[in-house]
């Protein structure tokens, strides 16, 4: 028996030494297990993957072996390995021996089942038992692709970092079992990867405000995102620190930091920007920071449920307005941090929660997710209107008809397609039909 982790991010592989720390991943037999690292960045030269990074050393040695499938792939990105149907019995045999496995005897880890490079593995082991390792708040969104039944039936666990308590993934198939992964685990785990580092911690309080660079995914325009970076300054300033560190993303332009450093001077609290390797969460926890402030950052469910950190943020109902299509994979991570960090959300409970995140995930992926029709109408029936406006765009619950969608018009009624035929065509086919008939019975009177 072998277990293949093919992963691509730092928090993935801390949720898998975590779950094999926790005895949740079973090893009968003493299986093998095998890391199979690879770099989803967009410009793999320019990122450090988890093969390399040598804070997550620690992480990786709980695997007897690491092969990077770059060292296969060659100059291929991981995300552009979509071969041919027909040539993947010849790929099964060749990476069989270049890895040394027995394909019979086979369990499949993978993040980001939609996509390439998982996707492709998934389909390439055709015997492989298939567990899903979570990736952050992504995990909670709903298949946005209907995999092929040869592979979604073998779809066996979701293993994932309970980051949301009480609160189940939509990822996978609705017959997987969850494997949540306890915070003590995953604390521990994150914890291995501080590499110590000095100069980050005095007395001075502080908050930690996360930069994300969205509107370098298209989420907003550069304008949008500084007006935002300066909401989340504003949002800091409520616990009245002597001093904001900010984490900005690596990618993000240094207008971005100047924008939130002026904003920082205007409430007269010192400013910090923080460039460093450590993880967001234990850099929260290496100043003691009164709280961590973020727009949709994984890392805000994360440090609140396994540091006990405060958290806020802020501009989410402005991202959820401004997400195209309406099944953007980013929804239910914005959905549950806006659900989490506002003033008085109704969503303390976590089966109110869950009943949130299955009402959009059924909105967002109503072929997919079809199983949770009956909670998308449970929660909307009653829903304050003003609630659902925030999560629920209006010509979305008109086009699944859904509670709460508005009223619709004599003329679009009398169009709305019934049966699969547009109105317009059936009223078409009906006139077609009658004079037909009418020739016939014209024809039997003329003897014809």
């Amino acid at each position: 028996m072998t277990q293949l982790f093919a992963l691509h991010s730092a928090y993935g592989l801390a949720t898998a030494a975590a779950a094999i720390d926790a005895g949740l991943l079973g090893r009968d037999g003493g299986a093998e297990r095998i890391l199979v690292p690879f770099t989803s960045s967009r410009v793999p030269e320019t990122a450090v993957g988890i093969a390399g990074d040598p804070v997550l050393g620690p992480l990786r040695a709980r695997f007897d072996r690491v092969e990077p499938l770059e060292d296969v792939l060659g100059p291929l990105h991981p995300s552009s390995w979509e071969p041919a149907e027909a040539d993947l019995p010849i790929l099964e045999r060749l990476l069989v021996r270049a890895w040394r496995l027995d394909p019979q005897g086979l369990e499949l880890f993978v993040q980001s089942p939609q996509v390439a490079p998982a996707r492709t593995l998934m389909a390439l082991f055709p015997y492989a038992r298939i567990t899903i390792v979570g990736d952050g708040l992504m995990t909670y969104s709903p298949m946005r692709v209907r995999l092929p039944y040869a592979v979604a039936a073998r779809i066996e666990r979701v293993v994932h970092a309970d980051v949301v308590p009480g609160v189940r993934p939509l990822v996978g198939s609705p017959r997987a079992e969850i494997v949540p992964v306890p915070p003590v685990a995953f604390a521990a785990a994150l914890r291995e990867t501080d590499a110590g580092e000095s100069g980050t911690a005095d007395d001075a309080s502080s908050v930690l405000v996360l930069g994300q660079y969205l509107s370098a995914l298209g989420l907003m325009t550069p304008a949008a995102e500084v007006d935002l970076q300066k909401q989340l300054i504003d949002r800091a300033a409520r616990w009245a620190p002597q001093r904001i560190v900010f984490k900005p993303h690596p990618a993000a332009p240094p207008l971005m930091t100047a924008a939130v450093r002026d904003r920082a001077h205007v409430h007269g609290i010192d400013f910090v920007e923080y460039r460093g390797p450590l993880a967001a969460e234990l850099l929260a926890e290496r100043l003691d920071a009164l709280a961590v402030v973020a727009g949709f950052s994984t890392a805000l469910p994360t440090v609140h449920t396994l540091f006990g950190r405060a958290i806020g943020s802020a501009g989410n109902d402005r991202v959820l307005a401004a997400l195209t299509p309406f099944e953007n994979s980013n929804r239910i991570p914005v959905t549950l941090v806006d659900a989490l960090t506002r003033d008085d959300a109704p969503y303390s409970d976590p089966a109110r929660l869950q009943l949130l995140v299955d009402a959009v995930g059924y909105a967002m992926q109503p072929e997919n997710a079809a199983h949770l029709r009956g909670r998308a109408e449970e929660l909307l029936h009653d829903l304050d209107p003003v609630e659902r406006d925030r999560y629920f765009a209006p010509r979305r619950l008109a086009e699944l008809r859904l509670p709460g969608a508005p009223r619709e018009r004599a003329l679009n009624r009398a169009l709305r397609p019934a049966g699969g035929v547009g109105r317009v065509e059936e009223w078409r086919l009906h006139a077609l039909g009658a004079r037909r008939r009418v020739g016939r019975a014209w024809r039997a009177l003329r003897g014809r």
